[in-house]
């Protein structure tokens, strides 16, 4: 099973039930979109996907390099048909019948790049492949992965809404690596087993937007008002810290497609039927008035399920939540601009 062959789990009794709810012969055929499958995030994500039992046929999409990636992909010994495709003729190929589209696609920032110059980029790309999406897969999930997503969420909503073809219980924001980065450093101050952690991540997708909610982190660990400022502070940084560490060449593309493989896994589960799937993600949501926010989603046969409440907030929390929500309603109104242009 996927997640526990990259997370050790503690307990044998789960992992056995886990092999038999998911032995290859028993599971749905699935078909399941990269589009950006040769950059940074998407050729380990490629990878990642072609580990998942729970994948029947893999569909790699970039603009040049992807028959190579998936080439090379293809020869893993498991379970999914691997096809690449490459340049705009063939995005529909690509993209036809998927139940599920991950989309890593975009630039990074490179020095000397202002976040408005990577937002027109960005956002361009996102606008040409969700119009594509909705011709030719209108029903499948969409899991965006492309930054900046407080804003490119929006704006697949918006294009989808053109083509009268909006689901909102279909669109995701990945948000899993704020979720994976504060389990991560979470664990590392409480002294636990990280693949014991659990951390519930709020919010958005960027600097302050992004809020870990450690007082409801299990194991609960007497950690001071300090150390949660600043494990806090970390998580929200997480990207940086990762960008200064390659020294202007790199962003966090290891941990990204890791963190995206995990919700896709979780996405895959619940259109197979499993109960009780339940992962944060960045989606469209009342739980505050802000059009889209992330917080704990259950996932199901349709995608979202039921979107939970944020729980009991410490008061730190609530500051931190006040503070965001300029922020991010900046972020949303940008991509809704963009898309209406």
């Amino acid at each position: 099973m996927f997640r526990s062959m990259l997370v050790r789990s503690s307990s044998s009794a789960k992992q056995s039930l886990l092999r038999r709810t998911f032995s290859s012969s028993s599971v749905p055929e699935r078909k399941v979109a990269i589009l950006g499958a040769a950059g940074g995030i998407g050729q380990p994500l490629a990878l990642l996907m072609k580990l998942n039992p729970l994948v029947s046929s893999l569909s790699l999409y970039d603009i040049a390099n992807t028959p190579g990636v998936a080439a090379d992909v293809g020869h893993i010994n498991t379970r999914s048909q691997v096809v690449g495709y490459m340049g705009d003729d063939n995005l529909a190929k690509a993209l036809e019948g998927a139940d599920l589209v991950i989309i890593p696609a975009g630039v990074p920032r490179k020095p000397g790049m202002t976040r408005d110059d990577l937002f027109n980029i960005n956002a361009g790309i996102v606008k040409n492949l969700c119009s594509a999406i909705a011709k030719y897969c209108p029903h499948a999930l969409v899991n965006m992965i492309s930054n900046p997503v407080n804003s490119t969420v929006p704006i697949a909503a918006e294009i989808f809404k053109k083509a009268g073809m909006y689901d909102e219980k279909k669109l995701f924001g990945v948000t899993t690596l704020d979720v994976v980065r504060a389990k991560t450093f979470y664990a590392g101050k409480a002294n636990v087993p990280v693949a014991e952690v659990n951390v519930p991540v709020i919010g958005g997708h960027a600097g302050v937007t992004i809020l870990p909610l450690f007082s409801q982190a299990t194991p609960q660990a007497n950690l001071s008002g300090d150390v949660l400022t600043a494990l806090t502070k970390r998580t929200q940084d997480g990207g940086t810290e990762v960008v200064e560490a390659k020294a202007g060449k790199g962003s966090a593309t290891l941990s990204m497609a890791y963190a995206g493989a995990l919700f896709a896994d979780a996405c895959l589960k619940g259109l197979n039927g499993v109960p009780d799937v339940v992962e944060c993600s960045y989606v469209q949501s009342t739980i505050t008035e802000l059009p889209f926010f992330a917080s704990k989603v259950r996932l199901g046969k349709n995608g979202v399920e039921e979107v939970l409440d944020l729980g009991p907030l410490s008061d730190f929390e609530k500051e931190g939540l006040e503070a965001l929500k300029p922020e991010l309603k900046s972020s949303i109104e940008k991509g809704v601009k963009f898309a209406n242009q």
